[in-house]
């Protein structure tokens, strides 16, 4: 059974994007996204909500190409381009989209057959609204949250609406040098 691994930048005080969606406090470096690479390397499937799909769709599918582009846009802008995608939607159809699915309903009946095919892990990156449906129904089996050193005070918090307790244990953590601690949790 493959499994469904989510993904997420927080700051301190567990927020996920600024009042207006705003991500530039976020702290990357090429530690970090080598890391971020040895993880898309074991998954063959990428699961968004509808915004960051639509986000990362005007971006990853040419980022690579781009005359300065860095070693990672390459590397994602490929795998990106290669995995198969699943938006979780009610309001767009995958018509006309490459390589996607879209769930707009059966969440669980639906995440559950995914995770049930041959293939790689399952990665959702960002998308806080899937990600606590998902939470919700049980769907995920793994969380990495990578904890930026700063404290926002307001913005989108990284659990909102959650009906249930999801008791998780420490399975590692990692420092790295730009300041981010990454949290390894699986569900116990």
């Amino acid at each position: 059974m493959r499994n469904l691994i989510f993904f997420m930048h927080t700051s301190l005080d567990g927020f996920v994007a600024g009042l207006n969606g705003e991500m530039d406090w976020i702290n990357l470096d090429e530690t970090l996204f080598d890391f971020v690479a040895t993880m898309t390397d074991k998954a063959d499937t990428a699961l968004y909500g509808r915004v960051t799909y639509e986000m990362m769709q005007n971006y990853w599918p040419t980022a690579g190409e781009q005359p300065n582009a860095s070693k990672h846009d390459k590397e994602h802008s490929a795998w990106y381009n290669k995995v198969s995608k699943v938006v979780l939607s009610k309001t767009i159809s995958e018509k006309g989209l490459y390589n996607t699915t879209v769930i707009s309903d059966q969440l669980a009946d639906n995440i559950n057959k995914l995770k049930q095919q041959e293939g790689k892990n399952i990665l959702i990156f960002g998308s806080p609204g899937a990600s606590q449906s998902l939470l919700n129904e049980g769907l995920i089996d793994e969380f990495w949250l990578f904890v930026n050193p700063v404290i926002l005070g307001q913005g989108m918090p990284l659990f909102k609406d959650i009906t249930g307790t999801t008791k998780l244990k420490l399975a590692e953590s990692k420092t790295f040098s730009c300041g981010v601690i990454a949290l390894h949790y699986e569900k116990s």
